[in-house]
């Protein structure tokens, strides 16, 4: 059985107008190396929108973005450092755009008093391994028995005639 590793990505940044669109096309190239092309824009976008918000908003502009892949689910996560902000009122509409393009969303508070906000988005991964027939590796252990000869059928429909005259 095939096991998925998981993907990790981590990005501390300091965001200014250049640096977001910078970030996003990080996120794009390693969404791509994770064959995730179908999810970029959808993830690319969201990031994008938390991080003008947070450049707008926000007196602490240092932020940490991480992205999660565990071959289902993709979860991005941006995190700001700016105690002030609050989401419920400074980040009202990028919050509402979350929850229309993603599959789940959320919000909390770390214990430094940093805002986590992070969505997640549902999707296979477009890996596609053509199917090739492969020749047989030779068996490095001893040789296997030969298998019995397997008797026709018509041979075990009849009973033998020594078996008979046993059971008299």
């Amino acid at each position: 059985m095939k096991t998925a590793v998981p993907c990790y990505y981590h990005l501390d940044v300091e965001v200014s107008p250049e640096r977001v669109r910078q970030v996003r096309r990080i996120l794009a190239a390693h969404l791509r190396f994770w064959n995730l092309e179908n999810l970029v824009e959808p993830v690319c976008s969201g990031a994008e929108m938390l991080l003008r918000a947070i450049d707008e908003h926000a007196s602490d502009k240092n932020t940490s973005i991480e992205m999660w892949w565990n071959h289902q689910h993709l979860i991005t996560a941006v995190a700001g450092n700016d105690h002030a902000l609050r989401p419920d009122q400074d980040l009202r509409t990028c919050l509402q755009h979350l929850a229309a393009h993603s599959d789940g969303w959320g919000c909390c508070a770390t214990g430094t008093g940093a805002k986590v906000i992070w969505f997640s988005r549902r999707a296979r991964s477009a890996e596609r391994v053509p199917l090739v027939a492969r020749s047989p590796e030779p068996i490095t252990q001893e040789g296997l028995e030969v298998p019995r000869e397997i008797m026709p059928v018509a041979r075990l429909a009849r009973p033998a005639v020594g078996v008979l005259e046993e059971a008299r």
